[in-house]
Formats: C-alpha cells, structure tokens, sequence
C-alpha cells in the first residue's frame, strides 16, 4: 500500500512539473521581449525621436537596418521596420574588457526595433535585458542592468 501511495505521489509530482515547464516554456517569449506604442503618429517620426533620444543620453548608433527595403529587394513587402543598433561605449568596455564577461558578446550591441503594425500604429520593441542580464549575476547583471535603464529611458520618451 505505501508503495501505491509513494508511486502515486510521484506521479503526482512529475506530472505538476511537466505542466509548470510547458506553461513557464510557453511563456518565455511573452516576458523576454518588451513592446510599447509610439505615442507620435507615424513611423518615420518615431524613429527621428528615437534617434535623438539615444544621441542626447550620449549612446551610439552604430547600424539601422532597414528591413522593410532589405526585403524588398528580395521580393517580399512588408510594413515598416527597422532595427537599431545602440551601443554605449561606458557600459560596453566594462563587460568586453573581462576575458570571462566577453561570453555575452554576442547580445552585444543592444537592438531595438521600430515597426508598423497593421493597425496603423508605431511600435517599439526590444529584449528585456534586466532578464536576461540576471542568470549571469557579477558585473554582467550590473553593467547590463545599468544599460537597460538607459534604453529604457529613451524608450520613455517616444512612448508617453
């Protein structure tokens, strides 16, 4: 009988956990990526405001891609987009000059992306970095948390 009962529970117990990874797996993508509305009426305006929101708090850009031409030439027709590449030299040098810090190079430089949705509004999207940033803890977490409330910053000022 115990055995039953032990059996049972551990049943019990796999099964919960099943259930908890498909709903914490099927939610990742909801709570890595961040998306607001630009409050300004179009696209192009959107992305001038950003612009001179990232060049006052003394960031880079150092690439937009224009997915929308870039598509284009492919055959394809798609709304507006485009991705910025926005690079802060400070926050940067601390992560990349550290030989074990270097691994997350490759989130590196932070992206945001501007697009048109049909239902003719702006939007503005990017990866939640404090979230990602906290699984490495040390300076990883602390130099990305600092850049994210930068971007966040700038983000602020073209969504309210």
């Amino acid at each position: 009988m115990n055995k039953q009962i032990a059996i049972a529970g551990f049943g019990g117990l796999l099964t919960g956990f099943i259930i908890m990874a498909i709903v914490g797996l099927s939610s990742l993508s909801g709570t890595m990526m961040l998306e607001d509305e630009s409050r300004f009426d179009d696209f192009d305006t959107t992305v001038e405001q950003f612009e001179q929101k990232v060049r006052e708090a003394g960031w880079s850009i150092l690439t937009v891609h224009d997915m929308q031409e870039a598509l284009r030439r492919h055959g394809h027709d798609v709304k507006s987009v485009k991705v910025l590449e926005l690079c802060s030299a400070r926050y940067s040098a601390e992560i990349l000059k550290l030989d074990d810090e270097r691994i997350v190079a490759p989130l590196m430089p932070c992206r945001v992306a501007i697009y048109e949705k049909n239902d003719g509004k702006t939007y503005i999207s990017r990866m939640d970095i404090e979230l990602v940033a906290r699984p490495y803890g040390g300076v990883i977490q602390d130099v990305m948390q600092m850049a994210a409330g930068d971007i966040e910053d700038m983000i602020q000022q073209v969504i309210k």
